[in-house]
């Protein structure tokens, strides 16, 4: 209806400051009930009139409004950036995640150029054919960036968990890369780097399916314009980002070859408790890197002596991490030479011979027949047929 409907149908259920507030709306679709807001008033400048915390954060009241449109339903999670929401759109009777970026400066710049890589996305693939989530409409609302996505499913570390860590098969795997492939692909195209490939940024599109999405371009920028040197999570780190090189769109490469030996075995291929352990867990496997990657590092004496020589630190449990005492294969306790070659080829140390997407794309374990038996490792309670999925019945809560 209109504002001034709205005003004289719902006052008793408006606070103060919604009641100044509803007029700037050309439509009203949603007025939250009484007891489900947040009350505020306009003369209480204090924390945003009171509707943040300390921190900048919206304060969430469940089937509370969002612009007079959208109902709270959930919270789907939080981080330093803001919090996520799953709302009901009350204009198209749809559900969508809406993230509430935090009332501070910093991450409201941030999230404007996400917002410009979100809307490029949409412009590049209109068919929506590259595995990238959608952004299906951006706005403000008391003070808070707000963006609206298409609402997916669990992520990939949610399902690793739902099948108690036990990793999948190589098909499954398979579909999933490809996948992965053609989101970079269109990245790549187009000099975007993600900056934060990880299991929790990938969803599956719905709750029985094997189709995912490509989230949170939150930390995301073009190659041209890099604006942060810490950027990735840590066991999806890249080294050269470890180590203060150039960094370049082929970290995500980096972070897919860790992410395909996780979904593999069910656990982080590099699980450095810092950044230290981090670069001895890769050493361990892949070696040292070679004294030309080394003299380009800004923070090579962090890691290594004046010859070069890594600095083996021990980890919590006294652990030291000796370089190249354990073979990609061996750590993977997989004897598909195709699998194992794939991963090698992400997890390259020089980045400029690392595999791109389109390569990968051209990989033989890529183009090898899912008809075909690629391992004799079972999938351990998840079946793959036709693309779809069958949970286990312990994680069946987590695919409503």
């Amino acid at each position: 209806m209109k504002p001034r409907h709205a005003l004289e149908a719902f006052s008793s259920q408006l606070c103060p400051y919604e009641r100044e507030e509803v007029p700037k709306y050309s439509k009203v679709y949603y007025i939250s009930p009484k007891d489900r807001k947040q009350y505020a008033t306009p003369e209480k400048a204090e924390f945003n009139h009171g509707y943040d915390d300390e921190r900048g954060d919206y304060i969430i009241n469940m089937h509370d409004h969002l612009c007079y449109r959208y109902e709270i339903t959930d919270l789907l999670g939080k981080g330093s950036f803001g919090q996520v929401l799953k709302c009901l759109d009350h204009k198209t009777g749809e559900y969508v995640a809406i993230k509430i970026i935090r009332n501070k400066k910093r991450f409201h710049a941030q999230a404007l150029v996400e917002v410009k890589i979100l809307q490029d996305l949409v412009s590049w693939d209109p068919e929506d054919r590259y595995n990238n989530v959608r952004m299906t409409d951006h706005f403000y609302f008391r003070n808070h960036l707000c963006i609206a996505f298409e609402c997916l499913s669990m992520n990939l570390y949610e399902f690793i968990k739902s099948n108690n860590f036990r990793g999948f098969s190589l098909a499954l795997i398979r579909r999933f890369t490809a996948q992965i492939l053609n989101s970079l692909s269109l990245l790549h195209q187009h000099n975007v780097i993600h900056c934060d490939l990880k299991p929790e940024n990938i969803l599956l599109k719905y709750p029985n399916r094997s189709t995912i999405k490509i989230i949170d371009f939150g930390s995301s920028c073009l190659q041209t314009e890099k604006v942060y040197t810490y950027i990735q999570s840590r066991f999806y780190r890249s080294p050269e980002v470890i180590l203060g090189m150039t960094y370049s769109m082929t970290i995500d490469m980096w972070s897919l070859g860790c992410i395909l030996a996780e979904l593999y075995t069910g656990y982080p291929l590099f699980p450095g408790e810092n950044e230290q352990e981090q670069l001895a867990c890769i050493m361990e496997v892949q070696g040292v890197p070679k004294p030309y990657l080394v003299e380009k590092s800004t923070r090579r004496k962090l890691f290594f002596d004046s010859y070069g020589n890594p600095r083996l630190v021990p980890n919590s449990r006294g652990k030291k991490r000796k370089p190249n005492s354990k073979t990609l294969a061996q750590v993977l306790r997989c004897n598909d030479q195709l699998f194992v070659d794939f991963v090698s080829r992400c997890l390259d140390w020089d980045p400029e011979k690392r595999m791109t997407p389109d390569e990968g794309m051209f990989h033989e374990w890529i183009q090898e027949s899912s008809h075909k038996s690629v391992s004799n490792r079972q999938s351990f309670g998840t079946r793959y047929s036709e693309g779809t999925l069958t949970p286990p019945s312990s994680a069946a809560k987590l695919y409503r």
